[in-house]
């Protein structure tokens, strides 16, 4: 969007403008609140706003405990969000001074952690263009691909994160703010040019715009480009992640791609392709990208290795790449914690190991819960030697085999939960149901899913 002429008198409407269909009855927004020049602007322009759009709005003031002066800010803040009549909380973290990300990468990340744990429906970031311009710069000098140089999202979906200012230079904030005598705090450490941004910002940016003007603003817009571009190629996956299931029945499923990416995906493109669809894919299940020469690498170990060959790659902290049956699959750590829970007509469980069942009513489906008085149910953790018959024309058979036979992960098979009626094993998420209690065309049925992480 084009900032008006004048920018004193036209930010309010700009901010209402984007956040049209985000700042509505019924909405909780959570503005991020340091005090500082960028965000004492966007406080204002909220609380402005909040009348006639009816949202409702508090604050987060996130105390790094970095600076001499961070009580002073907490103070600062309560003090400015209770004239506001915005309520605000100031919430502690630690920064890690030796995770290897640096104090400024690391403060960074303790601060999106605090964020992001509010219930709220939108976190409001006052990033403007300049930082936009900035964000470019270092994605650039890192050698970073066609997503790190979109640098920041004006609206993040998958993070509830909004930036209604990224298109205004900061120039224009301070001008809102002094015209209308806001006071705000100054961060020392913005003038550390130790800091890679800081860096830029004092040292590097006056001299490209002494040559280049409206160099922020030609970044920035740079950055709504790769922005773009990287849309495409996201798309560009998602329709080469879709090939093999052509010619399944069921179609191309998004949520069952994201667990499992058939390897005839991979190997049946170019360099290029693959190594967009493996990162889109990595993406798709809230991964950071690796570096350039890692994604070389895990590609390399998928396509190159033996049939038989035991793959497994670290890709996180808590991640394992795996090969399978043709098939690459995430391995995520979990919680070893036996399940031993009882289902009472919830609409869904959540397991000890961050997995979850749902439950689901539908006729002809599923186990036969009104014929069965199937009101509650068992869930437990396998402990080996369980018989199962799911289909009436077959003999009983050891679940072992079922669960081989159905080409489940071999690191998924002790996790699956078993849903129990009284004594009698009813359900196996995967497998099916016990024959004797399955629901006949006319019945009622409890259909039960398996979500793991």
């Amino acid at each position: 969007m084009r900032l008006p002429s004048s920018p004193v008198c036209h930010l309010s409407s700009l901010v209402a403008a984007n956040l049209r269909n985000i700042a509505i009855p019924g909405r909780k927004l959570t503005l991020a609140f340091s005090g500082g020049l960028d965000s004492r602007v966007l406080l204002q322009l909220l609380t402005a706003l909040r009348p006639s759009s009816g949202f409702e709005l508090d604050a987060m003031h996130v105390h790094h405990g970095l600076s001499p002066n961070a009580d002073t800010w907490a103070e600062f803040c309560r003090r400015t969000c209770e004239s506001l009549d915005v309520p605000l909380a100031v919430v502690h973290v630690e920064v890690s001074r030796d995770s290897g990300l640096g104090v400024e990468a690391a403060a960074r990340q303790s601060r999106y952690e605090a964020l992001l744990s509010t219930q709220s429906h939108f976190i409001m970031l006052a990033h403007h263009q300049d930082d936009q311009a900035e964000t470019l710069l270092l994605q650039l000098l890192r050698g970073s691909g066609v997503k790190g140089l979109a640098a920041m999202a004006a609206e993040d979906d998958a993070r509830r994160i909004v930036r209604p200012l990224l298109e205004v230079p900061q120039e224009a904030l301070r001008e809102y703010a002094i015209a209308n005598k806001l006071q705000w705090i100054e961060d020392e450490s913005n003038e550390d040019t130790r800091y890679d941004r800081n860096y830029l910002r004092h040292e590097v940016l006056p001299v490209i715009e002494r040559r280049f003007k409206r160099a922020s603003k030609l970044l920035a817009r740079t950055a709504r480009h790769m922005a773009e571009t990287a849309l495409l190629l996201d798309e560009l996956a998602a329709i080469d992640a879709a090939n093999p299931f052509r010619d399944q029945a069921a179609g191309f499923d998004l949520a069952g791609s994201r667990r499992m990416l058939p390897l005839s995906s991979l190997q049946a493109l170019n360099l290029p392709r693959a190594r967009n669809l493996l990162r889109w894919w990595l993406s798709l299940n809230g991964l950071e990208m690796p570096s350039a020469s890692r994604l070389e690498e895990m590609l390399n170990q998928l396509l190159s290795a033996r049939a038989d060959a035991v793959i497994s790659v670290n890709v996180g902290k808590d991640a394992t790449l795996r090969r399978y049956q043709d098939a690459v699959y995430l391995e995520r750590r979990h919680n070893d914690e036996p399940v031993s829970l009882l289902w009472s007509g919830q609409r869904e469980l959540q397991l000890p190991d961050g997995s979850r069942l749902t439950f689901e009513k539908m006729s002809g489906q599923g186990l036969a819960c009104e014929r069965l008085g199937a009101d509650k149910l068992r869930i437990a953790s396998r402990e080996g030697g369980e018989r199962f018959k799911p289909d009436a024309k077959r003999p009983t058979r050891t679940l072992k085999h079922l669960l081989q036979e159905a080409n489940i992960p071999p690191w998924e098979r002790q996790r699956i939960p078993l849903i129990y009626l009284d004594d009698a094993l009813a359900v196996v998420p995967g497998i099916g149901v016990a024959a004797d209690f399955q629901a006949e065309d006319t019945e009622t049925g409890l259909v039960i899913g398996w979500h793991p992480q």
